[in-house]
This record gives C-alpha cells, sequence and structure tokens, in this order.
C-alpha cells in the first residue's frame, strides 16, 4: 500500500506540488475580490531565479512609481531652487529612531559569525567544486546526489556535483562595497579611488552610516542639515564637529561612547564581552544553535528596517552593491551589456537578499540517512544556510521558515516516483 505522498495534512487545502506557481496568482486575484475559497498564502515556494544570466533583475518599485518619484522631485526643484533638506537621512543627520537598531544589528553580525563558526566545528559543510561557476552548498556529512550542477564540464557528469568540505564563508555571503566617509556630501566614489578606498561588508557598511562609530572606518557627524541648490548638496556648517552623533552620543578613542548624563560605555568591550560571555554560556550545541538563529532572525529584521531609511543600490546584472544614495563609477562590471556601459554598473534599488545572501539550501531530515535523490527533489523542501544549519543543531523551527521545509509532504520510496500524481 503506498503512502501519503503529495498532500497537506496538517493545515490549509489539498494543493499539488505542480500547482504552486498558479494557486500563488489565485491568491492575489481571490484577495483583490475577497473571493472565500483562497488558498493559503503561506504554502508558496521560493522566489525563482532569473532563467538567464542576461536578463535585469527585476525592480523591487515598479518603474511608473519611480518615474512619478522622479517627476515630482523634478517640479519641487524647479519650484524651490534652494531649500535645505529636512528628511534625515537626506539632510545628512542621522535617523534617531534607527540608531539602537543598526548597533543590534552589528551585534547580531558579530553574533552570527562566532556561531556559524563554532556550529561547523560539529556539522560539516559541502560546497561544490565548481567555485566560480556553481554556489551549490549542502549541510550534511555527505553531498546530496541532485542534478542542479552548473560549472565546466557538468554536462559530462549529467549536471552531477563535484562535494569538496566548505567553510564559514559559505554558509552566508556578504557582498563588500566601497566605505563612504561622508554619504551626502561625496556619495560617488571615482574609478580611479577603487584602490584608495576601503571595501568593507555591505551590511557592515550599513550599519555605520545608521549611526555605529568605528574607529577603523570613521564617518562624518553632522549636526546641521544640508541644503540642496539646483539638486547639488550644499554643506554650509561652519564649525567641523567630527564624530559627533545628533542623539547625544559621542565616540572617543580611549573611552569608547560616551552618552549624556556622565555613564560610559565601551561598544568594543561591550562585543568582546557579549562574545566571551555567550562562549562560556552556550557550551551546549542546541543553545549555541537557538542564539545563532535569533542572531539570524534579529540582523535580517534590523537590516530590514534601516533600508527603509537608507537606501542600497545594487547592479541589475551583477552582485556589485553599494550603500548609499548612488552607485559608485568603478568600471568593473563585466556581466551582460556591460560594454555598452563602458564598465559601469546598472544600478537599482536593492534588497535585503542582495546584502545578506542567504544560500538557500535542501532541507534533510536525517543526517544519518541516505542522501537526497534526484527523483524526489520535487518533494524537498529548501530553507536559508543558516536556517538548515541551526536546525541540524537542534534549534526550533521558526514560523517564517516553516512552509519552506515541506514538513507535511511525505516524500515516496524512490521506487514509488512513477507512481505518484
Amino acid at each position: 500500500m503506498l503512502r501519503q505522498t503529495s498532500a497537506f495534512v496538517q493545515r490549509g487545502p489539498l494543493i499539488p506540488l505542480n500547482q504552486f506557481h498558479r494557486s500563488f496568482k489565485f491568491t492575489q486575484t481571490a484577495e483583490k475580490f475577497e473571493l472565500p475559497d483562497a488558498p493559503d498564502p503561506s504554502y508558496v515556494d521560493l522566489p525563482r531565479p532569473r532563467e538567464r544570466k542576461s536578463d535585469r533583475k527585476p525592480f523591487p518599485t515598479p518603474m511608473k512609481l519611480l518615474i512619478r518619484r522622479a517627476k515630482e522631485e523634478r517640479e519641487a526643484r524647479n519650484a524651490q531652487p534652494c531649500r535645505m533638506l529636512e528628511d534625515p537621512p537626506d539632510n545628512g543627520l542621522l535617523v534617531p529612531d534607527l540608531v539602537d537598531v543598526a548597533q543590534n544589528v552589528y551585534l547580531a553580525w558579530n553574533s552570527l559569525r562566532f556561531g556559524i563558526s563554532k556550529l561547523l566545528e560539529v556539522i560539516p559543510i559541502q560546497r561544490c567544486r565548481c567555485l566560480l561557476f556553481c554556489f551549490e552548498v549542502h549541510i550534511g556529512h555527505v553531498g546530496h546526489e541532485i542534478r542542479t550542477c552548473t560549472g565546466p564540464k557538468s554536462g559530462l557528469r549529467s549536471a552531477t556535483h563535484v562535494w569538496r568540505k566548505g567553510g564559514a564563508q559559505d554558509v552566508v555571503f556578504f557582498p563588500k562595497c566601497y566605505h563612504l566617509y561622508d554619504r551626502v556630501g561625496k556619495p560617488r566614489v571615482g574609478h580611479e579611488e577603487r584602490y584608495v578606498i576601503p571595501r568593507i561588508p555591505a551590511l557592515l557598511e550599513l550599519c555605520i552610516q545608521a549611526g555605529v562609530d568605528l574607529e577603523k572606518y570613521p564617518s562624518k557627524r553632522r549636526t546641521k542639515p544640508v541644503y540642496s541648490i539646483e539638486g547639488r548638496i550644499v554643506d554650509f556648517e561652519l564649525v567641523k564637529e567630527t564624530n559627533e552623533v545628533k542623539t547625544g552620543v559621542s565616540v572617543k578613542p580611549d573611552h569608547g561612547i560616551e552618552h549624556e548624563g556622565g555613564s560610559r560605555c565601551s561598544f568594543s568591550w561591550k562585543i568582546s564581552n557579549t562574545l566571551d560571555q555567550q562562549h562560556e554560556e552556550n557550551k551546549e550545541l542546541r543553545k549555541l544553535s537557538i542564539m545563532t538563529l535569533n542572531s539570524w532572525v534579529e540582523m535580517v529584521s534590523g537590516a530590514k528596517k534601516i533600508m527603509e531609511k537608507y537606501r542600497v543600490q545594487t547592479c541589475g546584472y551583477c552582485p556589485e552593491v553599494q550603500v548609499g544614495p548612488k552607485g559608485h563609477k568603478v568600471r568593473i562590471c563585466r556581466a551582460s551589456k556591460h560594454q555598452s556601459r563602458n564598465g559601469l554598473h546598472a544600478w537599482q534599488e536593492a534588497t535585503i537578499d542582495d546584502i545578506v545572501g542567504p544560500n538557500h539550501v535542501w532541507h534533510v531530515r536525517d543526517l544519518k540517512g541516505p542522501p537526497l535523490d534526484n527523483k524526489l527533489k520535487r518533494f524537498y523542501g529548501k530553507v536559508p544556510a543558516v536556517v538548515e544549519l541551526c536546525l541540524q543543531a537542534g534549534a526550533p523551527i521558526p514560523d517564517q521558515y516553516r512552509s519552506m521545509l515541506r514538513l507535511d509532504v511525505v516524500p515516496p520510496h524512490p521506487d514509488e516516483v512513477d507512481l505518484v500524481a
């Protein structure tokens, strides 16, 4: 007797696996016309990758809305050529509500890297040998047998991966960008400055621009807003106050952060103390996995809040990113149609996946079981590699990733695949 294979048994109506994309469109139509029989929106597949690398990334904001905003800004600039910018961070000031969020994201980023390095000492990770062409990663002692390799000579292997041992850099991808000392006064990096200005992870640059002060990467903090004269930013601030935050937090080289009221707290000491305390308290694998998963969720949610105010740009054809109101002018793009742009990037609005590469992997229910079969790949779920690493270490399943795991789908036996609808 065959087991139940393609039906969801926990919640929601019965949805065949090959109808996910069609049911998602029906969900949007049903919500628009308030139909009562709309399927559960929690059962949605992962976003489909681009079919061809020459295709441009989709715009997060519709093009019509971007054109409308540009027209409104041009009309406002023509009506009032000289005006003082009032809204932060466009006026050069910090957003007070996001300073604490940026510091929490920075702490979560350090805690996440610490947790991943410790978890990989117990749980192995596999990486495809085709480094520059295939970015497939698998959590487990043995790699899967799903034929999705896109590297050179993969056709001779029937797209089968050739695995090797991976590292912490394969779990999460943090792309780098140029560090901006003054994100409003000088938002662009020229091609001649590409070797002078340092490159740091885009998430770290986002935290610095939002209020995190690091001695190694200084940033200009203003106390007065800037002016816009015919679209050009002009700074009339005569007194140059270095490293002073509008909220009353100032950075000193020896004592760290000094708050109003006389209480002193070194931010770097707080980070090191937190990591040491976590290393002592999280000796057990389960506690360490829970801490790492919480850091991942806090980092992603905090970065999303910051990106609502602080703009981040990405190239429409390659993974290059730049935190700031504008993209840089360094001619290093080698993606599709770069000849027509003279090597310049085609900048557009970035998403959270552009600054924090989740690197989705196949979910394994039993690390000691047989490797994943290529015939059963439509019955397997996918989650970010960080989440899969923490789940294999004993962390509970987060609600936002439960539908992606497909835990309520029972994979059939390999001999029963042809008998399943």
